[in-house]
């Protein structure tokens, strides 16, 4: 593995970073599923979902590594069912802000940074586009004569979800001290955020 580093063209990791920061600075799900986290849970949770979003990805990074992802887009029915699994999930997070009781979150902790996490595990892993990103997107800026391509999939995967976690961590927690700074306003903090999950939810269910 360490090997196939090495050999990488470090011009090609740099064009893979700089499309991947473009990428970044799209407003997207996972943008929106941060930074509703943040604004329903505080910085800490909006940071913990974003490293959640990560892992999700590096899942379906190994999954397109080694070919698991192919298999299942080539069945419309898999693949529809997990993306009905996933807009589920999503609306379910939404009712459950849309219901939340702030004064009841107060005591137990604004942050509940495991929930925060699973919640953007989840939703990541649960979202079939995710792999037919990874599968279209990164085998581009593979080159065998650099080692095996799964290798360097690998490699890519990681450094993507790596500028994942600085970038919607950044949002994330941005979102979470903005909602720490209007806790007044903590009820219509978790109606937005109950309001994002379902337009996620719907938009990953429309396809």
């Amino acid at each position: 593995m360490i090997d196939t580093l090495l050999a990488m063209n470090p011009l090609t990791i740099s064009a893979f970073m700089g499309a991947a920061l473009l990428l970044y600075l799209t407003p997207g799900a996972d943008m929106m599923f941060t930074l509703a986290s943040g604004m329903s849970g505080g910085p800490k949770a909006g940071l913990a979902a974003a490293v959640g979003i990560a892992l999700g990805v590096l899942v379906h990074v190994t999954m397109a590594a080694a070919g698991l992802a192919a298999l299942i887009l080539a069945y419309p029915a898999a693949y529809d069912a997990i993306r009905y699994l996933g807009a589920a999930y999503l609306a379910v997070l939404a009712w459950q802000s849309w219901r939340t009781d702030t004064r009841l979150e107060a005591q137990r902790g604004r942050a509940n940074v495991w929930r925060a996490f699973r919640r953007g595990f989840l939703t990541n892993l649960m979202n079939p586009k995710v792999a037919l990103f990874v599968l279209a997107f990164l085998p581009q800026f593979t080159d065998p004569a650099a080692g095996p391509v799964w290798h360097q999939i690998l490699w890519l995967g990681l450094f993507l979800g790596l500028g994942g976690i600085l970038s919607d961590g950044a949002y994330g927690v941005f979102a979470g001290v903005m909602a720490a700074r209007l806790r007044r306003s903590s009820r219509v903090m978790h109606k937005v955020s109950a309001i994002v999950f379902g337009g996620l939810a719907a938009r990953l269910a429309l396809g």
